[in-house]
């Protein structure tokens, strides 16, 4: 039997399946991986541009990274990947999304139940006064943006040195612990406190798939099943495993 078929029938007996995904998944959207060779923190160091710290001392340079993250997004389009797991969702052999990325591809592609744990920058917010703002509203031409207060706004994503919002963060543990398989899709599950998610999910007695195209950290200790390729093509051949098998 092949890992495809082996996965497709976890997927079909499963009670409650979810997803972790990270930078991984949006690679075959255009969007390098942050600490690839062409990722952002190879030309910006993310202790100076990506903590809050930095931000409130000087938003005008910040904003110069955010800005090129932005148009990034915008130019980003869903994958194979992300639509795969969305007609997951809509076959009801997936019960969620947790996501550690801010592009919005999951709920592009038709994913509807996303926990976006890192926020996101569909819109934006004061960083003061927290008036929000939608992102199309917002001018990048001067930079940084500004609010009526007279004070910088900001995308809302989690920047280092900031909590995990609470909501994104009860929602993403009850999922992992309630769940009994969890796809790992794209991420090494290195970075706290998302990595512990799969660990508590195999702690409750779940099933683990992992794909990623080099083994991580879990792969060789609690992964079940490995896929070492890149997620479009695993997603969309388990997926036509899944159609096999319900015929």
């Amino acid at each position: 039997m092949s890992n495809y078929r082996i996965a497709a029938e976890r997927l079909l007996n499963s009670r409650r399946a979810i997803a972790l995904t990270g930078a991984g998944i949006s690679v075959e959207s255009g969007i390098p991986d942050f600490r690839s060779v062409n990722g952002l923190w190879s030309r910006y160091d993310p202790t100076e541009f990506g903590h809050i710290s930095s931000f409130r001392e000087s938003p005008a340079r910040v904003w110069k990274m955010l800005s090129e993250m932005d148009e990034m997004l915008l130019r980003a389009v869903p994958n194979p990947a992300h639509f795969a797991l969305a007609e997951m969702e809509k076959r009801g052999l997936l019960s969620l999304v947790i996501t550690q990325n801010v592009d919005s591809l999951h709920q592009r592609a038709g994913s509807r139940d996303v926990i976006e744990y890192h926020g996101h920058t569909r819109s934006l917010r004061c960083d003061r006064c927290r008036k929000k703002f939608q992102r199309d509203h917002v001018s990048l031409d001067i930079l940084p943006p500004l609010c009526d207060c007279g004070y910088a706004i900001r995308p809302e994503i989690v920047f280092f040195g900031e909590e995990i919002p609470d909501e994104a963060l009860v929602n993403a543990y009850k999922a992992a612990c309630d769940c009994d398989l969890m796809l790992i899709i794209g991420t090494s599950a290195v970075v706290a406190p998302a990595a512990y998610l799969p660990r508590r999910a195999k702690e409750r007695g779940a099933f683990l798939l992992e794909i990623n195209l080099a083994a991580t950290g879990l792969t060789n200790k609690i992964t079940d099943l490995y896929f070492a390729e890149p997620a479009g093509k695993s997603l969309r051949a388990i997926l036509s495993a899944v159609v096999d098998e319900e015929k």
